[in-house]
């Protein structure tokens, strides 16, 4: 079964990525991404830039609604992702519980739709 780990991280978090005297934060990200590719189960995956740099595109009726950063006002951001394929829920939480955001922002874990799985 194919799960996206989708990594939500505190603002001070992303100043931490530039920052050169984080190198434990930074550290811990290439550890456990190193750990995930070394198991075989990723399937992809990246970090994203702050959200600030993205851009959000609604359409509403006949007419674009486009608006710079991200759309809401939250505490945490999308950081980053993996996809991976673990045999179960309970496996892809044991990856996401190792992830270094999980004790300060959160990772969601949401099966990945995919043809297989719709036919299960």
């Amino acid at each position: 079964m194919q799960y996206m780990l989708m990594f939500y991280q505190p603002a001070a978090e992303f100043e931490q990525r530039d920052d050169a005297s984080s190198q434990a934060y930074r550290s811990s990200w290439v550890a456990y991404a190193d750990a995930v590719r070394q198991s075989g189960v990723a399937l992809g995956g990246h970090g994203l830039f702050p959200p600030m740099t993205g851009t959000t595109l609604r359409v509403r009726g006949d007419k674009r609604q486009v608006q710079d950063g991200p759309f809401a006002d939250t505490k945490e951001q999308l950081g980053g992702y993996f996809v991976v394929d673990v045999p179960d829920l309970d496996a892809a939480l044991e990856w996401a519980a190792r992830a270094p955001c999980a004790s300060s922002g959160g990772v969601e874990v949401r099966p990945v739709f995919t043809a297989t799985a719709a036919t299960s």
